[in-house]
């Protein structure tokens, strides 16, 4: 069967695909990239705030408009876990709702199969079973070189925040053997990867549950080991959980990108407390210090949440201030979303929906002027690029370790020399824009680290 998997989200359900994919070409299906070539469609939906479950169901019903010859339309990913049985009821053009932890049974539920017959499976997490069939599922074998990729090191959470339904959708918080990670690293390598990109609910609590103690350290210095790779980027990290150990690693290891995500959420330690986070704003400026301290020129991305149940105009002040003070680097702000059975939705003091849209406004309006500054400062020095596409006028946009991918900046080159989308080059960037960075490779361009 040819089946086209459309993914939504984060990248975290973007690595559940692609190990999908991996399971339905392992049982002799064919990955398409196009839904008018697909038998079967699946949407790998997410359901974490109400703009994400709006997107995903408009996609569901632009996938459907697919469906041909008796094709399969399935819903995959957080929201059919988390609303599976109401949209069974609601969206008949559905075929199957597959849960979260229900991947590894896909081949099966293909082969069984009958035309017209509805189906859903929600199946919950059960200790051993996720991990043997999941965890040591095979990727999708990519036909050309896969030169960045996620690898989800842990699954599930067990930090209970007031405002998020992951915990309830994903599970506990159970890590990956290391050894399945590093031979899962050391394939990637092998079919090109160059950047590795490690991802999980929380990346910092790895092998807390599997081995009593904090391991991202060492795994981060034993995939540093393998060669080919040449960026190990870090995102989704506790802000209690950084170590000095862990800055050591990252200032030490020539491989690991000059770049961490940390989302704190919030500077007031009211509204803190109120999310149920460990951090406190003394805590989080002291972790941000010795980060800056230890790597002087790491760039920091971090998330906001205006309009939190209680957030008043004094704490919203206070982390506008924040904000000002601090000069993150790369800044993502959401508007709090009220998510049915989580406690924070249950809080009274509520905040009206244009308030906390015009105070997100106002945040990212602020992070405008300190992106376009540190942009700024990178005018005239050179910079490894990862280049991602060819441009029709024979230009490049690529990457520099300083950014992830689709969510950070880009940098439009010219070069004399041919790229490819993969080749890491030089470039001496020479203007500077409010997201973007301009500049042309060097002529003679020095090995990528």
């Amino acid at each position: 069967m040819n089946i086209y998997i459309e993914t939504l989200g984060c990248a975290k359900n973007a690595a559940d695909s692609d190990i999908a994919a991996g399971i339905l070409e392992e049982a002799g299906h064919i990955i398409v990239d196009n839904p008018e070539e697909a038998d079967g469609i699946i949407v790998n939906t997410c359901g974490f705030i109400d703009d994400a479950k709006r997107e995903s169901i408009s996609r569901i019903f632009d996938m459907a408009e697919y469906k041909k010859n008796g094709g399969i339309l399935i819903v995959s990913g957080c929201l059919s876990q988390r609303y599976g049985e109401e949209l069974y009821r609601e969206m008949p053009e559905v075929d199957i709702f597959l849960g979260v932890n229900d991947y590894p049974a896909l081949p099966e539920i293909l082969k069984n199969y009958e035309k017209g017959r509805r189906e859903k499976h929600l199946g919950v997490y059960e200790k051993g079973i996720y991990e043997k069939n999941f965890f040591q599922a095979g990727r999708r074998k990519r036909t050309g070189p896969v030169y960045s990729a996620t690898l989800k090191i842990a699954e599930g959470c067990n930090n209970v925040c007031s405002y998020c339904v992951i915990p309830s959708i994903r599970g506990p918080y159970r890590s990956k053997r290391m050894e399945d990670v590093l031979a899962e690293a050391r394939q990637l390598a092998e079919d090109g990867c160059k950047e590795l990109i490690l991802i999980a609910q929380d990346v910092t609590a790895y092998g807390l549950d599997l081995y009593g103690g904090l391991m991202l350290p060492e795994l981060l210095r034993k995939l540093c080991r393998i060669d080919g790779l040449n960026w190990i980027r870090l995102m989704y990290c506790y802000e209690d959980r950084i170590t000095d150990e862990l800055i050591e690693v990252m200032a030490s290891e020539q491989k690991i990108c000059r770049y961490i995500d940390i989302p704190i959420q919030h500077a007031s330690d009211k509204i803190l407390k109120a999310m149920n986070r460990r951090s406190t704003k003394e805590s989080i400026i002291n972790t941000i210090s010795r980060l800056r301290k230890a790597i002087p020129d790491i760039h920091i991305r971090t998330t906001l949440i205006t309009g939190f149940p209680g957030e008043g105009k004094a704490e919203f002040e206070e982390l506008a201030e924040f904000v000002e003070e601090q000069k993150f680097e790369r800044l993502g702000v959401f508007a709090y979303s009220r998510e049915e059975g989580t406690p924070a939705a249950a809080m009274k003091n509520q905040v009206r929906s244009d308030v906390k849209q015009k105070r997100r406004d106002i945040l990212m309006s602020k992070q405008l002027e300190i992106s376009l500054a540190s942009n700024q400062r990178k005018i005239g020095k050179v910079l490894e690029v990862l280049t991602e596409e060819v441009n029709e006028d024979g230009s490049y946009t690529g990457r520099t370790e300083y950014d992830a991918p689709e969510i950070d900046n880009s940098v439009l080159f010219t070069s004399d020399i041919p790229c490819a989308p993969g080749d890491i080059v030089q470039v001496r960037i020479t203007d500077a824009f409010d997201y973007d960075l301009v500049g042309r490779t060097e002529e003679k361009n020095e090995p990528a680290k």
